[in-house]
């Protein structure tokens, strides 16, 4: 298994629509494993396959790991599709591993439907709800080339890249992946798709 690097804003890539996976093999399923290595260190709760730089329809999720003291429920999505979207919105607050230390109050339906593959190619349909619908809109989203960011008014937007591309500058990043050695102030006790449950508090 691996910590691989990730893939920080503003990037192409990250408005790349994702292609979809043909065939489910032991390449994919590596590629998973190492992605939940990859969440589990950054302390995330999500994370699409476009972050760690593929640019395939892959997405991970596990948002009970931190209860569990360790990997708890464990997602990996393949080709996901939503089917149906409840009417009723919640609003949480998102941050992103590939924006790091940036935050927005982001409005996405309460729960969703989802048609995926799961890593041995099986077909599966499934709801999703409260924060872990959040965390997987978030990352459809990455797979579509949306970010959450594009969620947010064009101000608080353009605020969050110009911060990063003045740390990009600065070469805060070039570092990635994060350790114990970085250096640009990280907070490895965050949550990220940050939601309801994440008991940090952070301004925008």
């Amino acid at each position: 298994m691996a910590i691989l690097p990730l893939v920080i804003a503003p990037d192409p890539r990250l408005k790349t629509r994702s292609e979809p996976i043909e065939k489910i093999d032991d390449d994919i399923r590596a590629l998973a494993a190492d992605m939940f290595d990859t969440m589990y260190h950054e302390k995330g709760i999500g994370l699409a396959a476009v972050q760690v730089g593929v640019l395939k329809r892959l997405l991970i999720a596990d948002v009970t790991w931190r209860d569990e003291g360790g990997p708890g429920k464990q997602y990996a999505l393949i080709n996901p599709e939503i089917l149906e979207s409840s009417e009723e919105p919640h609003v949480y607050k998102e941050g992103c591993l590939s924006f790091p230390e940036q935050f927005a109050d982001v409005e996405r339906p309460t729960s969703v439907r989802v048609r995926y593959l799961d890593l041995d190619g099986k077909p599966r349909e499934e709801n999703f709800d409260g924060l872990l619908a959040t965390c997987v809109q978030h990352e459809i989203d990455h797979l579509n080339g949306i970010v959450f960011v594009d969620h947010i008014s064009l101000a608080k937007r353009d605020m969050i890249i110009r911060k990063l591309v003045k740390k990009k500058k600065r070469g805060d990043f070039d570092t990635h992946v994060h350790g114990p050695n970085c250096n640009h102030g990280h907070d490895h006790d965050h949550l990220h798709v940050h939601g309801e449950d994440c008991g940090h508090e952070h301004v925008i």
